[in-house]
Parts: C-alpha cells; sequence; structure tokens
C-alpha cells in the first residue's frame, strides 16, 4: 500500500543536519533513552532510519527498524547495504519470532499518523508486543497543548497548522520547508486524555511527559533567543512509559 512518505527519504536525511534536530531532538530523545548499550532495540516508524543507525551506533547490541512505507524501507536497507551496521529492517507487521524479545521500543513521530482511536491503540500495542515486560516505549507524539498559529516554526525548517479547536484525532498540515525542500504531510492530533489511555490500555504504566532541550552548543551556536519561540510552544514531547510486569505479549 502506498504511503505518503515513500517519496520523502532524502528529506528525512536531510532533516538530521538541521539545527532543530542536531541541537534541540535529537540530543533531547538520547538524553532520555540514556545508556542503550547492550540493549535490544526496535524503531517503530523507523522512516529513513536515521534514529536506527544512531541507536545502533550508541551500542546497542541488536537494533530492528520497523515502517509501513516501502519507500523508506527500501532506502534504509540500502544505507544498510552501503555502510553495514548489523541493522534488520522489516515492512510492516513485527515479526511473530520477535514478539517480546526487545528492552526498548523507540517510536519518533508515529503515534501521530494514527488516523483513528483504534489506529492509536493498535500502535501502542504493537510497541507492547514487542517489548519483554519491564521494557520501555519512548516515543514523540504531536505536544497535546500543541495551538496552531501560537508560534512559526519556519526557523527550525518546519510549519505546522490545523484547524480550531483541536479534537482528537484532527488532521494537522505539516510542512517541511527546508534547504530547498518543501514537502507537506498529514499528522493527527491526541490529547494527553487519549495518549495516557491507549497506553494504558496497551499494557504500559505511568508514562512520563518532557519537553525537548536544547543542547549547550546549540545555545552556544544559535544563541538562546534562537530557540525562546520553540521552546514556550513546543510541537511535540516525548513520552517515556513501561511494559508492566507480568504483562505477556500475544502470539
Amino acid at each position: 500500500m502506498a504511503s505518503q512518505f515513500d517519496t520523502l527519504p532524502e528529506t528525512y536525511d536531510d532533516f538530521t543536519t538541521t539545527p532543530f534536530r542536531v541541537f534541540l531532538e535529537t540530543p533531547s530523545v538520547l538524553g532520555v533513552l540514556g545508556d542503550v548499550r547492550g540493549a535490544t532495540v526496535l524503531d517503530l516508524g523507523c522512516g529513513s532510519g536515521a534514529y536506527t543507525r544512531l541507536v545502533r551506533r550508541r551500542g546497542a547490541a541488536r537494533v530492528s527498524g520497523m515502517d509501513v512505507s516501502a519507500g523508506m524501507i527500501a532506502h534504509a536497507r540500502a544505507l544498510e547495504g552501503a555502510q553495514p551496521l548489523g541493522v534488520d529492517y522489516f515492512l510492516g507487521d513485527l515479526p511473530d519470532r520477535l514478539a517480546g524479545t526487545f528492552d526498548l521500543v523507540l517510536g519518533v513521530y508515529v503515534l501521530p499518523y494514527a488516523t483513528t482511536r483504534a489506529e492509536l491503540g493498535h500502535l501502542c500495542a504493537t510497541a507492547a508486543r514487542a517489548l519483554r515486560p519491564g521494557g520501555r516505549f519512548v516515543t514523540l507524539p504531536v505536544h497535546p497543548c500543541f495551538r496552531s498559529g501560537a508560534v512559526s516554526y519556519a526557523p527550525y525548517g518546519f510549519q505546522m497548522t490545523a484547524g480550531e479547536p483541536l479534537a482528537d484525532g484532527s488532521p494537522v498540515s505539516l510542512n517541511l520547508r527546508f534547504n530547498g525542500h518543501d514537502h507537506d504531510i498529514t499528522a493527527r492530533y491526541w490529547s494527553r486524555a487519549a495518549l495516557e489511555d491507549a497506553l494504558r490500555d496497551a499494557g504500559f504504566t505511568s508514562p512520563r511527559f518532557s519537553d525537548l532541550v536544547v543542547s549547550e552548543e546549540g545555545i552556544a551556536e544559535h544563541g538562546a533567543a534562537f530557540w525562546n519561540d520553540y521552546l514556550t510552544h513546543p510541537h511535540t514531547v516525548i513520552i517515556d512509559c513501561r511494559k508492566a510486569i507480568g504483562a505477556a505479549h500475544e502470539p
């Protein structure tokens, strides 16, 4: 099935070089993940594999990437072929043999592409199915406090707009506009209550929400004022939760 992301692998790779990713998003995600050395990790909705490769380079013992976009998976596999890191990539569903085998599931901007409450629950359940009991799920949805038009994200390489008032499942238009790229993507907004309910129903406990934090290098490179608009109205938040001990994966 065709995906809106099939033609965007190079754009996603290029976005990893923007100040937003280099100095804000990536260090924030890595800071929450902590030490991944020796861990088994699934990158759910891996896209072009940027985080998949990064986690592997940081010492994870086994790393897999999974996505529904054939174009993204083909691109990620091509990069693995050119510079082998020992990463496996899967198109579509999680293979049964890997259910319950991961210490950590990372899902960067995967929940925003659930178009219904059922799809949101399915994505959370997929993460839970992949994890061993006690394993972690770290994911980035659209920020529950996002408000369209509150700030311009143009300095950071993108724009986001949505109709008001926002409700669960409301479409959000994301425009990636940087370094000559200009692509439109449709995401979805989910409230904090909807996110917490979906995670709880999937077997996760006590989700913790944390905002992105600019690295010291980002402040030194661009100045504190450059980041103020984003930090005042962030477009995403990091959720960190654990699969309940005693929870089993479905075969």
